[in-house]
C-alpha cells in the first residue's frame, strides 16, 4: 500500500509556492510596464523630427486632417475640438494646406462630432464648405488615419491635435504611408494640469494598442467607396446620416 501511495504521489502535481506564484507575478507585472515604456518611448521618438507648435514652420502639406473630439447633444463642440478646428483652419488660410478633412464619430443619429464642427466652422470662421471635408467613421485615431489614406486617397497631411495626441496621430499615419506631419494648435482655454496628466495616462496605454494595430496591419470599423479629398468636400456633408 505504502508503494502504492509513492507511485501515486510521483504523479501528482505539485503546485506551486507562494513565493514562486509572487516571483512570476512580479516578473510578468516588470515586464508589461517595459513594454509600455518601450512603446511609448519608441513612438513619441521616432516622430519627434516631425512635430510642429510654430504655424510658420509647419512645411506645406495637402490637407489637415483634424482629430475628432467631443460634441454635446445641443449642437456645440467642446473646447478641445474648438482648439483643433481652429489649427486647421489656420493652416487654411496660412495657404500651408488646400483642403481640411474633420473626423469624428458619428456612429450614432443621437451623437454627431463631424457636423457639430462642420457648423461650428461655418459659424466662427466662415470656410467655404467645399474645401472642407468631413470623415463620419473616424471612430478611433487608427481608424481616421487608415481612412485618410484609404477612402480619402490622402498622401501627405498635417495631423492637428493636442500635445498628448499628436505622436501616436503622427506615427499611425507615417507607418501607413502618409507624408505627414503634426501641428500643435494653441490652447485658446488652458486646459487644467489634473486633467493633461489624465490625458498623458490613458494615452500611454492607447500608444501600446496602435502599436500593435500598425503591427499586425489592422483594418478599421469601416471603409467604403473613395472619396479623393481633392474634390468638393461637399459631398461628405451628408446631415442627418449616420454610419
Amino acid at each position: 500500500m505504502k508503494q502504492c501511495n509513492r507511485f501515486f504521489a510521483f504523479f501528482r502535481p505539485r503546485l506551486p509556492s507562494s513565493r514562486t506564484c509572487a516571483r512570476v507575478l512580479g516578473g510578468s507585472c516588470l515586464s508589461a510596464m517595459l513594454f509600455v515604456l518601450f512603446a511609448n518611448a519608441y513612438i513619441v521618438l521616432s516622430v519627434c523630427p516631425y512635430i510642429f507648435e510654430n504655424l510658420e514652420a509647419v512645411p506645406r502639406r495637402y490637407a489637415a486632417i483634424v482629430m475628432g473630439a467631443r460634441a454635446y447633444s445641443d449642437g456645440s463642440v467642446s473646447f478641445v475640438f474648438r482648439d483643433r478646428i481652429a489649427g486647421g483652419v489656420e493652416l487654411l488660410e496660412d495657404g500651408t494646406v488646400q483642403k481640411i478633412l474633420v473626423s469624428g464619430d458619428h456612429g450614432r443619429k443621437n451623437y454627431d462630432e463631424v457636423n457639430a464642427a462642420l457648423s461650428y466652422i461655418k459659424k466662427m470662421h466662415g470656410t467655404d464648405e467645399s474645401l472642407v471635408f468631413l470623415d463620419h467613421a473616424g471612430f478611433s485615431t487608427y481608424d481616421t488615419m487608415y481612412r485618410a489614406r484609404s477612402v480619402f486617397c490622402v498622401d501627405d497631411a498635417v495631423i492637428v491635435t493636442q500635445a498628448f495626441h499628436i505622436y501616436r496621430s503622427v506615427f499611425i499615419a507615417r507607418k501607413l504611408g502618409m507624408n505627414a506631419v503634426g501641428f500643435i494648435p494653441e490652447e485658446k482655454n488652458p486646459f487644467r494640469k489634473s486633467l493633461k496628466l489624465h490625458w498623458e495616462a490613458r494615452e500611454s496605454l492607447a500608444r501600446v494598442k496602435d502599436f500593435f494595430s500598425v503591427l499586425f496591419h489592422a483594418k478599421p470599423t469601416f471603409l467604403g467607396e473613395q472619396i479623393p479629398i481633392t474634390g468638393d468636400g461637399r459631398e461628405t456633408h451628408d446631415k442627418g446620416k449616420s454610419i
